[in-house]
């Protein structure tokens, strides 16, 4: 039997127990049907995750108690997503599917081509919506880590969060000459850990956005001649470097991140 996988809000570091809030109490009592003493699994986002036991239910939440560590599963690299926000609620999706594929952190953009800026309170708003969105993806792939969903940011203010030491790829449907094969099969970049990516909204990304990209560091690259809709381009983007550098290009072994 697959036990039910919990997410911790607070840090499970040297910890022996913790409760749970209210949320979890309706999801564990009433949805789940668990009583105390039954077994569960206890994630706190940061690779600690712990097989765990209900204690009680209380009327505001639910006490655990922690057994056994598991080791979390090694992740051979790191991946950033720099997102030009789309119209809609296409970017629900696309923060959902990112976070499954093993995105480290994602972070929306206000490109030129953005439907519409996202500022102040309806921002931050957002922000948190796309953050419940990943833990939610983390319990349900098993994840021991918690995607990082970062405020909006301008493209320019974007391009200075690109440490030196990542690989930058600016994903551009008019780049001609560079594919993300090519890039990923440069042996010049084989030991590369972390992979920082920019994905446009709808329209694609204004030439000045990718010259500004390349001035910074980043290479401008394409999927081939196939355009694909906003809201698949980043889903086949990081398949491709996962199966290629990550997660899907051996069996996992144990141990840290």
């Amino acid at each position: 039997m697959t036990l039910p996988r919990i997410y911790s809000p607070e840090t499970l570091q040297n910890a022996s127990q913790c409760v749970l809030g209210a949320d979890q109490l309706r999801y564990l009592k009433t949805v789940l049907r668990l009583k105390p003493g039954d077994a569960v699994l206890v994630f706190d986002g940061y690779g600690h995750e712990f097989e765990a036991r209900i204690e009680n239910f209380s009327p505001s939440g639910v006490a655990i108690r922690l057994g056994k560590l598991l080791p979390p599963v090694k992740r051979k690299i790191r991946l950033t997503l720099a997102q030009g926000i789309p119209k809609a609620g296409k970017m629900d999706g696309i923060v959902k599917t990112a976070a499954e594929l093993g995105t480290d952190v994602i972070i929306p953009v206000a490109a030129a081509r953005s439907i519409r800026r996202i500022e102040g309170e309806k921002s931050s708003a957002k922000v948190a919506r796309w953050q419940k969105i990943v833990q939610e993806a983390a319990r349900c792939t098993r994840n021991s880590y918690v995607t990082v969903v970062e405020p909006v940011l301008s493209f320019a203010d974007m391009l200075k969060r690109a440490d030196s030491g990542a690989r930058k790829l600016i994903f551009w449907e008019e780049e001609d000459r560079q594919t993300i094969r090519n890039v990923l099969q440069d042996d010049r970049f084989s030991g590369a850990a972390h992979y920082f990516i920019i994905v446009g909204p709808e329209g694609g990304l204004a030439r000045e956005e990718v010259d500004r990209a390349r001035e910074s560091g980043f290479v401008s690259v394409s999927l081939g001649r196939q355009i694909l809709k906003v809201e698949t381009a980043a889903a086949a983007i990081l398949s491709i470097i996962q199966y290629e550098k990550g997660i899907f290009s051996s069996v996992a072994e144990g141990g840290g991140k």
